[in-house]
């Protein structure tokens, strides 16, 4: 009997796990635990105050109404020209590091010297003009009227200086571009709770200054004297698809960053008359509208001139031509910066010279096999081993005005002005810029820290 029970079992029924109707059962059937709260019981989240959901639906709205613009004609063309990055800060916080590091993250190339805009192409369809910016009142406001995109560097360890406010207030007469503002120097802060602190100190105050929910990046440290990779790259990204609203005067004028010049003024005339009126070349992307071929252009520091002639050049540093591909390739990203010496062509306003290695036209060894070289070797040979300029020297030397005086250096001479600025005394600055203070350090740099109600 035990084995013919064996023998007698039925066959179970076999549960059906996909498919329609498992689908549809599978959804009528949904476990109470795997509801939420609100599922399972939704009158208990009801609104049980009217002021409450009046307060609720005005904030949403107030969201909602933020994200609203003014439409503006993007007069941009099918291949815009590069986007131009500025860096800006106060002196030594790092603007070149930064700079280097940036143009390393995009072409894998180190720059040893940067002179002048570099332009590389960082996507399929963005490329991007670096230059950094000097402490000088005239290129900030240069700077303010072309830049698209600012990379503001700020000192962590000694807060905001007053060359920050004043490029901003530079920004806000001409027209505010996209300002992001970068944190370095943090690895000076040892302590964890501090660092936070100061973090959010600094990121309250530049949001103050610009609008709530400005970009703040944040700069570790340097290994072998060059930022972390990770934050190059997430930085580099960032800039690559960032979005720009256009602004009414630079979509309305034309304007040129030149990236080279060139004087091809008659060397004779030059050596007649050294004052004359020189004719010089000037190579740039234009931005803004087309230029007119009899159109007077100003330029900086120079004055209003008249064009005599307008040509059109192959793009030097062009974009790829395929858009399909998913990335670049090596030979698609491409670096422009002719006065930085890159591919051992630097360019002179005198002349092109070119970078020839360790090879020395002016070798001493090479001419000692007659005596009539020999003699115009010691004359020329220390003027070929010179290691600084006229200028740098002058800078360097030092006068005594009298026989038991000490030396004076070009360092050592004051400006005996009433208003100067003593350290450690607090300053009141005018045009709504905060009050600052003087710091000196060992070294004796001199640096201008912004005081606020808050105490940064």
């Amino acid at each position: 009997m035990g084995e013919e029970a064996d023998f007698d079992k039925k066959k179970g029924h076999a549960h059906r796990h996909s498919g329609r109707k498992a689908e549809k059962k599978a959804a009528k059937d949904k476990h109470v635990q795997e509801l939420t709260a609100q599922q399972r019981n939704p009158k208990a989240f009801a609104f049980h105050s009217a002021v409450k959901a009046q307060r609720k639906f005005v904030r949403s709205q107030d969201i909602k109404s933020k994200k609203h613009h003014i439409p503006l004609v993007d007069r941009t063309p099918l291949e815009p020209p590069p986007v131009i990055v500025a860096v800006v800060g106060g002196p030594k916080v790092g603007k070149s590091t930064l700079l280097r590091c940036l143009i390393k993250n995009f072409t894998n190339q180190r720059f040893s010297n940067i002179n002048g805009p570099v332009t590389i192409v960082a996507g399929k369809k963005r490329r991007l003009t670096f230059i950094e910016v000097n402490n000088d009142i005239n290129c900030m406001i240069d700077i303010a009227k072309v830049a698209d995109v600012i990379l503001m560097l700020i000192d962590a360890t000694f807060g905001i200086e007053m060359e920050v406010f004043e490029f901003l207030e530079i920004c806000r007469a001409h027209g505010t571009p996209r300002i992001m503002g970068i944190l370095n120097h943090l690895d000076m802060l040892k302590d964890n709770k501090a660092l936070k602190k100061k973090k959010k100190a600094l990121k309250h105050r530049f949001q103050v200054e610009l609008y709530p929910g400005a970009k703040l990046f944040y700069l570790s440290g340097l290994i072998r004297d060059e930022y972390l990779k990770n934050e190059m790259k997430n930085l580099g990204r960032f800039i690559s698809v960032l979005k720009f609203r256009p602004l009414i005067w630079r979509t309305s004028h034309p304007f040129v960053l030149v990236d080279r010049y060139e004087d091809i003024t008659n060397p004779e005339t030059v050596r007649i008359n050294p004052k004359c009126d020189r004719d010089v070349v000037l190579y740039g992307y234009v931005r803004g509208i087309p230029f007119q071929k009899s159109q007077m252009v100003h330029i900086p520091g120079c004055g209003d001139c008249k064009i005599k002639d307008l040509s059109y050049l192959p793009d030097p540093c062009p974009l790829p031509e395929q858009l399909k591909k998913r990335s670049l390739n090596a030979k698609e990203r491409l670096t422009y910066a002719p006065m930085s010496g890159v591919g051992g062509v630097v360019y002179d306003k005198d002349a092109v010279y070119i970078d020839l290695g360790n090879f020395h036209h002016g070798n001493k060894a090479r001419n000692k096999s007659e005596d009539s070289e020999e003699e115009e070797d010691n004359v020329l040979q220390p003027l070929l081993d010179l290691q600084k300029t006229t200028d740098e020297k002058q800078a360097q030397s030092k006068i005594q005005l009298f026989p038991q005086s000490q030396l004076i250096s070009n360092d050592d001479l004051e400006d005996d002005n009433e208003n100067e600025d003593k350290d450690g005394v607090i300053t009141k600055s005018g045009n709504g810029l905060p009050p600052y203070e003087t710091v000196t350090d060992n070294t004796g740099r001199v640096r201008r820290r912004a005081i606020f109600s808050d105490n940064l």
